[in-house]
């Protein structure tokens, strides 16, 4: 692989790291282990039943941050004591302000269909914040405001040559499919997925009938699922999204923790 050629390394749970053209993105971090528990609010907590594939002092150096909301399972403690303040984090509008007053004084929040550009060289990354709901309504109310986002690669006075989709902690309701007409030709998704279940009844990220729904509604050319067996509360297995994936005719690309796959352009677009 070229150094131009955009990759993913899975690190465990939301937690990825996103490499192109110089540029390295990390994405929710939370590098807790297993047996540690996270709280979620409310007095609710979860237990990790997975140690994630790098340690935070494994990490390489980093250009930015893409954090989907402010939950513990995707910026832990460790995040908040280990990462560099200076560094940015691209985020909801409630994430950063709650970040900058901790001290992370370079946390941008991002409205739905904003971006901002990250140029290097020759290089740009174009990143733009996708909606997202953590739940239905009217219960997401309760629960931090999230956001997708979708990541652009390409030479920073051409077109983008390829378009990463990262649908963040949601699940499937109208507006998901506005993604898929206002930026159609995606080439890869990241999916969010477990069932993640709060208080044994309010599901609060996809299952897998949803993951493929989404992935569907996106029109992502392929998907990499995440985040769907590392706490306790995650109920909806793999197998749940790669039956549905299978039903719908949908192109599923597995990757394992610890593992680097290339992102390739969809074909002929």
């Amino acid at each position: 692989m070229g150094t131009h050629d955009p990759t993913v390394t899975f690190v465990g749970n939301a937690t990825t790291i996103i490499r192109y053209g110089g540029f390295t993105l990390l994405t929710d971090p939370n590098f807790l282990h297993r047996g540690e528990r996270v709280h979620l609010g409310y007095g609710l907590t979860s237990k990790r039943l997975k140690d994630p594939a790098l340690t935070i002092d494994e990490l390489p150096e980093l250009d930015a941050v893409l954090l989907s909301h402010l939950h513990d399972d995707h910026w832990d403690r460790v995040a908040e004591d280990r990462l560099d303040r200076e560094l940015p984090v691209l985020t909801t509008p409630a994430a950063a302000r709650t970040l900058r007053r901790r001290g992370f004084a370079r946390a941008h929040g991002m409205g739905t269909w904003r971006h901002r550009t990250l140029t290097k060289d020759d290089r740009a990354i174009r990143i733009t914040a996708m909606p997202g709901r953590h739940g239905p309504a009217p219960f997401h109310r309760l629960l931090p405001p999230v956001m997708g986002t979708l990541v652009e690669f390409g030479p920073a006075d051409g077109d983008p040559e390829l378009r990463l989709c990262i649908s963040g902690d949601t699940v499937m309701y109208d507006e998901i499919a506005e993604i898929g007409r206002r930026h159609p030709g995606i080439d890869a998704g990241i999916v969010h997925l477990g069932g993640t279940t709060l208080l044994g009844m309010l599901v609060v990220t996809m299952d897998g009938a949803q993951g493929a729904s989404w992935v569907e509604a996106t029109g992502c050319a392929s998907a990499l699922p995440v985040h769907y067996d590392d706490y306790t509360v995650m109920k909806s297995p793999l197998s749940d999204f790669e039956d549905a994936m299978r039903a719908k005719g949908l192109r599923l690309r597995h990757i394992e923790r610890g593992e680097t796959l290339p992102l390739a352009r969809t074909t002929g677009r």
